[in-house]
């Protein structure tokens, strides 16, 4: 079929009985009225399409990058671009409009000019040596385009690329084990080859899809059943195992998901149904993911996590195993669209607000889940509209014992507090740790702190964006103690450890850690202990900074980054009293001793992880700091 003519055919013959069937397949997506789950992932989906279509390059001269779509944030074309083909070919059978098609084709010819290898491989990025493992998402977006939409193909590129399929299947399938990367890799290699197989009638891809899926199952946690494997599997000196919440809610579990699905493995899915309610609790009530203590946390954004694809095909195709996850995955979906600016999904709440520029790489990734649970039909009956998400109700205290992290529920106050020692492979300086505050939230305010790398660094630099601002810092509260060449912080020390004191009136965690460097060590000459105390009552939180030491002659600073984008006004009612306006409330935050603050450019720091801006503030140890938040009358 001509593409140009697609239009006009599209409606009648073999085209018209395939959009007929797929119309009852989705159990009446578009006849019926949606939910509003599924009304928003329509619209947006349409929107963040279009708007990559603006972006892609028409101009023929540009011979390299014909037919990609540049990314505003460097001015290149990511090598996994053409995973949009997927939802391109939806929009194209649900609208019949052929631009779709047409800008499908040009991504296709451009994948293959840029970053197919000779050994059936796709590259990460169109540079040599770029990671191969990515395959897996790219045979799964093309596998779901011909499987749901191969109406929209003329018979010779569908040939090409189920030829191309079969390439790429075999590289899967020769190279890849249960240890082959981090956990998410051979868990999309499960369902991939799964799909393959079936396209390609091969029986040995589907059975090695079940044996990953299968192995997987040994990955998970006893207790809570965290999925494990996002970093070098080794006990830390806690015993704890590499888990990353944005990963396995974002990429790992929802392939886990379609595949258990699509195989109706039900031994599977029981052990996912598990492992995606341990992970709701991590979900803040505004669908933000609380993923600021992390092994991977260097690709933590607010919903979620930077090139994943999303949580959607996991909470909302399994909603009728449990109607909190239609309520998760709805206001995951209400976060994405309010951090899409300029029709792109932005990095974080306050990418806009901050001017940073936008990467091309969150919005295609998230369109193919949108476009999964579309293909995949209406849960308008599954969600009664009174359900409460885990963190919206009230329980004191909850202990995770495999991260060494809290969550506490005190009012309307919610917060992390973390002592989890796994690192990233080799790296240092990551994710928070210490006994720190990574996350308090209030549901007027949304975040009021929150974590972010100890260290920005570019641990994947083709994923992530450079930071050239030069006051730039971490947005953990935290003791540090700076010397000419080095840093000091209670946020580096794995060795810390968190108690719980309660009474009648209030939750009081206190933890003990001490001021050391990115490599573990103490200050050669000032040796310091430090203890935080948290103390989270209905209406208020109290947060006390202590250093100490026989050698500690020097003052330990407190940096106290309280997050407020540029748009929300902050008055200083005195030296010892700092107020800040935000749309539905104020947060009031008094301090035992006055503020200083630190210098910054535009009155706000800015970390892209988690995307949020914040006033950078300097306190001196042993301060005792009350926040409250108090509704705008």
């Amino acid at each position: 079929m001509n593409r140009r003519s697609f239009v006009k055919s599209a409606t009648v013959g073999t085209a018209g009985l395939v959009i007929a069937t797929h119309a009852a397949d989705a159990a009446s997506l578009f006849t019926a009225p949606y939910s509003e789950l599924y009304t928003l992932s329509r619209s947006l989906l349409t929107t963040w399409v279009n708007a990559l279509l603006k972006l892609q390059i028409k101009d023929k001269r540009n011979a390299a990058d014909y037919g990609g779509i540049l990314s505003p944030a460097n001015g290149k074309v990511h090598g996994r671009v053409a995973d949009t083909i997927y939802p391109l070919l939806y929009l194209a059978n649900e609208t019949q409009e052929s631009r779709y098609v047409d800008a499908a084709s040009l991504l296709y010819e451009w994948m293959e000019r840029n970053v197919t290898q000779p050994d059936g491989s796709w590259l990460n990025e169109p540079v040599k040596g770029s990671w191969k493992g990515t395959t897996v998402f790219t045979i799964i977006a093309l596998c779901e385009a011909i499987s749901k939409h191969s109406n929209t193909l003329d018979s010779v590129w569908k040939a090409r690329m189920l030829d191309r399929l079969k390439k790429a299947g075999e590289y899967v399938y020769n190279t890849f084990t249960i240890e082959y990367g981090n956990i998410n890799y051979p868990i999309n290699a499960a369902y991939a080859l799964t799909l393959l197989g079936e396209i390609l009638d091969h029986r040995p891809y589907t059975e090695k899809g079940r044996l990953f899926a299968h192995q997987s199952l040994a990955c998970f946690t006893k207790n809570n059943h965290f999925l494990y494997g996002e970093g070098s599997l080794k006990y830390s000196a806690k015993g704890c195992l590499p888990i990353d919440l944005g990963y396995n809610v974002e990429e790992s579990l929802p392939a886990l998901t379609m595949y258990a699905l699509h195989t109706k493995d039900e031994e599977v899915l029981d052990m996912v149904i598990k492992s995606l309610r341990t992970h709701l609790e991590f979900m803040l009530p505004d669908g933000g993911w609380d993923n600021s203590w992390g092994t991977r946390n260097y690709k933590w954004t607010y919903w979620g996590s930077r090139t994943t694809d999303g949580c959607l095909p996991a909470y909302a195709l399994l909603a009728s195993r449990d109607a909190r996850f239609y309520k998760g995955a709805l206001q995951n979906t209400k976060l994405l669209q309010a951090c899409t600016h300029d029709g792109l999904l932005t990095g974080g709440p306050h990418y806009s607000s901050h001017g940073v520029k936008t990467s091309v790489h969150h919005t295609f990734c998230h369109a193919k889940a949108l476009t999964t649970i579309l293909d995949h039909g209406n849960s308008a009956t599954l969600y009664p509209g009174n359900l409460k998400l885990p963190r919206e109700e009230v329980y004191d205290y909850k202990f995770y014992p495999e991260i060494q992290t809290y969550l506490v529920a005190q009012g309307d106050f919610r917060a992390t507090i973390t002592g989890y020692d796994c690192e990233y492979k080799n790296y240092k300086a990551g994710h928070p740790t210490g006994g720190a505050l990574t996350m308090l939230w209030h549901p007027l305010t949304g975040p009021i702190l929150a974590g972010s790398m100890n260290e920005y660094q570019l641990l994947e630099a083709d994923n992530m964006q450079l930071d050239t601002d030069p006051s730039s810092m971490s947005l953990t509260p935290r003791l540090e103690l700076k010397t000419d060449d080095k840093t000091y912080t209670n946020i580096n020390d794995l060795s810390a450890r968190i108690e719980v004191l309660e009474d009648a009136n209030s939750i009081v965690l206190k933890t003990s850690s001490k001021l050391v460097d990115r490599d573990q060590h103490e200050h050669p000459t000032e040796k310091i202990s430090c203890a935080i105390t948290y103390v989270f009552t209905k209406d208020k939180v109290r947060i006390k900074y202590e250093a100490f030491g026989a050698d500690h002659s020097t003052p330990v600073d407190v940096i106290f980054p309280i997050i407020a984008s540029k748009q929300e006004t902050l008055h200083l009612n005195n030296n010892k009293h700092l107020v800040i306006s935000k749309k539905a409330a104020t947060v009031s935050v008094k301090s035992s001793m006055p503020f200083k603050f630190l210098p910054n450019n535009n009155n706000r720091i800015f970390n892209f992880v988690p995307g949020l801006e914040a006033i950078p503030i300097l306190l001196k140890d042993g301060v005792t700091i009350d926040i409250k938040v108090i509704k705008t009358s």
